[in-house]
């Protein structure tokens, strides 16, 4: 992604280390908290993000240096020019180098309702990594907490994934 690893952990691993530092991971919100077991379980980055906060479409793509981030600890910043972000059509970064820094703009909260969770593997192997990560959490959704799920793997033949319109 063109920037220091060592400076710039992506979330599974900055998981692991908090995990090996400390014995335990944060308990944040019973979903997010999954995502997190998932993550570090696989060494995968995976993202829980609040779909009532997302305004419209949401797209990875390179940031333009004008997109909003709202930081987990409440900063207001701008990624630079050529960052790799989930961006709204309202010019909201919900998540910034890939999802390995996610936003407090869509991060999950007691009311929400809907989520998006994202994990994101590019290794060799990766495919049968992530679908065996969606399984697991399907899985965990249905005997957790009896909510329906969808699963689905993009690829670069088949990148995107239409959300049905949210009502209400």
């Amino acid at each position: 992604m063109g920037c220091p690893p060592t400076r710039y952990r992506c979330a599974a691993e900055s998981l692991l280390r908090r995990l090996r530092r400390d014995g335990d991971l944060p308990r944040l919100h019973p979903l997010v908290d999954l995502g997190n077991a998932l993550s570090v379980r696989c060494a995968v980055p995976v993202a829980v993000l609040d779909l009532a906060r997302i305004g419209d479409d949401l797209t990875v793509r390179p940031a333009d240096g004008t997109e909003s981030y709202l930081g987990l600890g409440g900063d207001s910043e701008q990624p630079a020019p050529g960052e790799v972000i989930f961006a709204d059509q309202g010019g909201n970064a919900h998540a910034r180098r890939w999802c390995h820094r996610q936003s407090g703009t869509s991060a999950v909260r007691a009311g929400t309702t809907e989520v998006l969770v994202v994990v994101e593997a590019m290794h060799e192997g990766a495919a049968p990594t992530v679908r065996r990560m969606l399984d697991a959490l399907a899985a965990a959704l249905d005997e957790l907490w009896r909510v329906p799920s969808r699963t689905a793997l993009l690829t670069a033949d088949a990148p995107e994934l239409a959300v049905p319109v949210r009502t209400g």
